[in-house]
């Protein structure tokens, strides 16, 4: 690890009183020691090589270190406040502004969108308060503190992603976490263990590596309730699961495409990436390989979906093309426009592409 400046401590204290009384005299004499009510922390000085423009920053130490006490000179935290007659998502800027940035800290699960604040689970509190404090010279404490590994992980992907597609600049995060130090991918870490600026150029996101297991609709229940549309599934589809080490992430399942003029022709079907892994990039990846999987097998492979994440990315993708249904409503569509409680395409706009891959020589 590179170290670009060793620490200092300012020379004038934090000093805290608090009153001499019983409590304290009777713990004096159970541990041996003596307290005159008054207590003094010397706190980090900024490093003088820090840069004065930035993407990320990480403040990293156990508790008691002065994270929060550095943190402060970056600038003061902002906590959301909701409104909990709103939905999570009537809380930005516009619609576009929620959609991009509950997608910007992997909070994907549409459905949970339209909730209030007050009844979603901790991981998704964590991220909705992420989401609104994403901006230019925001200061975030405590993160990851209160969920799970998993989601803070694939939170600080996500977040990192997002900050240095949109030009976002000298967001500073403190924690007591190590682990999500690479996901973040820093320019810059102070440890206020060792008193160091490390350089962030060291800390490099791990590798996803995601192993695919055939399987029959049976397991769609675990991941029916996160689908952004509904829950329902075809039985005759050819179904899989994906899991990262051992844990299980994803699920897959693909079906025949019948059709007049298409010969030999499959779509995509049901694709859910568990909430705790959401924005880590693992969705697209596993609709590319399972596209390519089809494509090998000597079929085309076609798939249509109104996420507007995964219909971005495959706009973007060289292995997918438009159709010529791509983001067109659906005038030959005649029946309602509310069907299982999700619009039909001649109200909604989706995404329609087919997956031409990687052509492997003969």
């Amino acid at each position: 690890m590179n170290v670009l400046e060793k620490l200092n401590r300012k020379e004038q204290p934090l000093i805290s009183c608090v009153v001499r009384d019983e409590f304290i005299e009777a713990s004096e004499i159970s541990f041996d020691c003596i307290f005159d009510g008054t207590s003094k922390f010397y706190p980090w000085e900024l490093p003088t090589s820090l840069p004065k423009e930035f993407k990320i920053g990480v403040i990293v130490g156990g508790s008691g270190t002065g994270k929060s006490t550095l943190l402060k000179e970056f600038g003061t935290e902002e906590n959301p406040i909701w409104d909990n007659n709103l939905s999570i998502l009537s809380h930005f800027d516009n619609p576009q502004d929620g959609i991009d940035k509950l997608g910007s800290v992997g909070f994907n699960t549409v459905p949970s969108w339209y909730k209030p604040y007050n009844v979603l689970s901790n991981g998704e509190k964590f991220r909705a308060d992420l989401a609104r404090k994403i901006n230019s010279n925001s200061v975030i404490d405590e993160y990851t503190s209160v969920v799970d590994r998993n989601v803070a992980r694939a939170a600080s992907m996500a977040l990192s992603k997002y900050i240095k597609k949109n030009d976002i600049t000298n967001v500073v995060i403190s924690t007591c976490h190590r682990d999500v130090i690479d996901w973040l991918e820093p320019d810059w870490v102070i440890d206020t263990d060792t008193g160091e600026l490390l350089d962030g150029f060291f800390f490099v996101r791990p590798e996803i590596k995601i192993e695919l297991y055939k399987t029959t609709y049976n397991h769609w229940g675990m991941f029916k309730d996160h689908h952004y549309l509904d829950g329902s599934i075809n039985k005759a589809s050819r179904c899989y699961v994906a899991v990262w080490g051992d844990e299980v992430v994803g699920f897959i399942s693909t079906m025949t495409l019948p059709s007049g003029s298409l010969k030999n022709a499959w779509r995509g079907h049901r694709i859910v990436i568990l909430p705790q892994f959401q924005g880590m990039g693992i969705g697209p990846r596993l609709s590319d390989t399972i596209a390519q999987m089809h494509i090998d097998e000597g079929h085309r492979f076609f798939s249509r979906t109104a996420h507007e994440k995964l219909g971005q990315y495959r706009e973007n993708s060289v292995f997918w093309v438009g159709t010529s249904k791509n983001k067109k409503l659906r005038k030959d569509i005649k029946h309602v426009n509310v069907f299982n409680n999700h619009y039909a395409d001649n109200k909604r706009i989706c995404y329609s592409h087919e997956y031409i891959g990687i052509k492997k020589e003969v």
